[in-house]
């Protein structure tokens, strides 16, 4: 009761309760289960370092964002999401964003105001928002290296993510995790005014994984 009245307030774990629905709906929530600190075998030096790296941002990540590039099937997108587990747990906030499939939808509805705000603006405001395979674009043919290349991300995806990680920018509260098959120098070559946004963002938390097909735990089944 307030002043005669009867009200009701959302209780605490609402917005855990929001998030994990989120996760549910994204596909993301059996590897929330099975992607855990605990879970991630160390079988090789190089490993090490980079699971302490996301140990360490689940409490010093303010201002801080999170980023983790380079060999396919290294454990990238296990570690991210040990992160946002965690940060969960702590009564966060969070989405996830498969980058491939969501910027495609934001592109099909940019000329709808309504509709385009309604999907970029959680992206944007988030507490926890973690962008998985940045810039992942389709492989075609390429006839002059006779092999499979990756397309070059398009305006549309780089006006797309100029938006969300600016507004993320100017913002020191909201926590960013991101892994991505490209490197920073990639990442400031593709579109600098993104790129700069992350490398100054994720200059304590960086984390690149050498091209190495022998690191490729996928191929070892």
């Amino acid at each position: 009761m307030r002043d005669g009245y009867q009200i009701i307030k959302q209780c605490h774990c609402t917005e855990i309760r929001k998030s994990l629905n989120r996760i549910e709906r994204s596909g993301l929530a059996d590897m929330l289960e099975n992607c855990t600190f605990d879970n991630f075998v160390i079988s090789e030096d190089w490993q090490r370092p980079i699971k302490q790296s996301a140990v360490n941002f689940i409490s010093d990540n303010f201002g801080k964002w999170f980023f983790i590039g380079g060999q396919v099937g290294a454990g990238k997108t296990h570690l991210c999401t040990a992160i946002v587990g965690e940060l969960l747990k702590q009564g966060r906030s969070a989405r996830y964003m498969l980058w491939r499939d969501e910027v495609v939808q934001l592109k099909a509805c940019v000329t709808d105001d309504i509709q385009y705000a309604k999907l970029i603006n959680p992206l944007k405001s988030v507490d926890v928002l973690y962008i998985d395979d940045l810039f992942k674009t389709p492989q075609v043919w390429d006839e002059k290296k006779q092999a499979y290349i990756h397309k070059s991300p398009t305006s549309g995806d780089l006006n797309v993510a100029f938006e969300i990680f600016n507004a993320r920018y100017n913002n020191k509260k909201l926590v960013t995790i991101i892994s991505c098959e490209h490197d920073i120098d990639a990442l400031l070559a593709i579109d600098e005014a993104v790129g700069s946004r992350i490398y100054q963002r994720t200059k304590d938390y960086c984390n690149i994984i050498g091209r190495d097909k022998g690191r490729n735990y996928r191929m070892r089944y």
